[in-house]
């Protein structure tokens, strides 16, 4: 069965990269970079990654292992717009995503047609809309939503994420683009569940896998009481 996923490296207190760049410069340069590069380093010096992007070498291991298994269970995209200009030239004449690529956007664009099997169509309706095209290509496999991070919480907040995986790397940002924060709009009393299904530690990061339960209310429990007689004051 198809399902809706997500994955993102954040820090410990959960950035996943330094404070949003203001186009002053080159973004590679910028305190935004800095902190991406720090929480996926770990992405970087796998051998599945590179070889996706047609470099050699790297480290093939059980990070790697979770990077392959991720490409290989997606059989569609949804990307951001800024995500999807700003890998456009670092990619190529062959992404590495190899399957076809919905990109959420404002600004209509004639597809794009890549090498290796991707393609990148431009859907202007709305986040469900490219969610749901996505899984009419999936082909039966999973629809992977690629980023950033204002997208992800875009598809949990309209309730269409099945599974979110976090790989927590061991740092201390203090500052910088936060994945989960107040763009959920979730109420006071209010919380998205999530239910740990898998956790696979390595020296460089920590692999955590939920399934998402969607919006519930926050109930106070009995405090330790166990159900005994309610105390009250005179």
């Amino acid at each position: 069965m198809t399902k809706v996923t997500a994955q993102l490296s954040v820090s410990v207190d959960g950035f996943y990269a330094g404070p949003q760049f203001d186009g002053d410069g080159d973004w590679i340069d910028s305190a935004e970079s800095a902190g991406f590069f720090r929480v996926t380093r770990w992405v970087t010096e796998a051998t599945a990654w590179r070889e996706r992007q047609g470099f050699t070498g790297g480290e093939q291991d059980t990070n790697s292992d979770v990077i392959a298994e991720t490409f290989a269970a997606a059989g569609a995209y949804v990307m951001g717009r800024r995500m999807a200009d700003g890998g456009e030239v670092p990619w190529g004449d062959e992404p590495p995503f190899r399957a076809p690529v919905f990109v959420v956007t404002h600004r209509p664009r004639q597809r794009l047609l890549r090498q290796g099997g991707t393609s990148f169509t431009y859907v202007t309706d709305g986040v469900a809309s490219a969610v749901e095209q996505a899984r009419a290509a999936a082909g039966g496999k999973n629809v992977a939503v690629a980023g950033g991070g204002s997208l992800v919480r875009q598809v949990l907040k309209a309730g269409l994420l099945d599974e979110l995986e976090l790989h927590v790397v061991p740092v201390v940002l203090g500052t910088g683009l936060r994945l989960l924060d107040a763009d959920l709009d979730l109420g006071e009393k209010e919380a998205v569940e999530l239910t740990p299904t898998r956790v696979i530690h390595t020296p460089q990061v920590t692999h955590i896998r939920y399934a998402v339960g969607g919006r519930a209310p926050l109930v106070l429990d009995d405090r330790g009481r166990g159900g005994g007689p309610t105390v009250t004051a005179n």
